[in-house]
């Protein structure tokens, strides 16, 4: 089976000079929108192959890569960054289609991955895939970052294991 590394969309994406520029920029917690789309794309793959569905490998992986490519950040209040979370895909669509040249299916990808918060739905098997990795990554991401940090929970376990 190929590894993620050895698709050709990878490596071109994310060694990219605005790619790379995803490291400046929070997105859950404390994990990066390059750290956030690098797990969305792997968790991406490991449901397509888990499901044994027919897909494009290499699309997925573009689209996941590409998903949250506004290359901002949204935590910095600006007019354009009211409403993040319903505009980012149209941001991230038109980013991606400027630096790379997405197909029908990846832009699919792209624009309904907030779906549905977003009104557009996801058409392909790949979008799905995306959908579900997006939602489990950023839940995985947060709920780490609240465990970390949670200055509560911290007390509580400190009383707890301190006896």
């Amino acid at each position: 089976m190929i590894s993620i590394k050895d698709l050709k969309n990878y490596q071109l994406i994310v060694n990219s000079e605005l790619f790379q520029k995803e490291k400046e920029f929070i997105q859950h917690g404390d994990t990066t929108v390059y750290e956030h789309s690098l797990l969305v794309a792997e968790e991406s793959l490991k449901i397509a192959r888990k499901l044994k569905w027919k897909i494009e490998e290499e699309s997925l992986i573009k689209g996941a890569l590409l998903h949250d490519y506004f290359l901002y950040d949204w935590h910095v209040k600006e007019k354009y960054h009211r409403f993040h979370g319903i505009k980012h895909p149209i941001f991230s669509r038109n980013n991606a289609s400027r630096d790379f040249s997405l197909n029908k299916k990846e832009e699919n990808m792209i624009l309904s991955h907030m779906f549905p918060l977003c009104p557009i739905i996801p058409r392909y098997k790949e979008s799905w895939i995306l959908f579900m990795a997006d939602k489990i990554s950023a839940t995985k991401e947060t709920l780490s970052y609240v465990r970390r940090n949670n200055k509560f929970l911290n007390k509580v376990k400190e009383f707890v294991w301190n006896e």
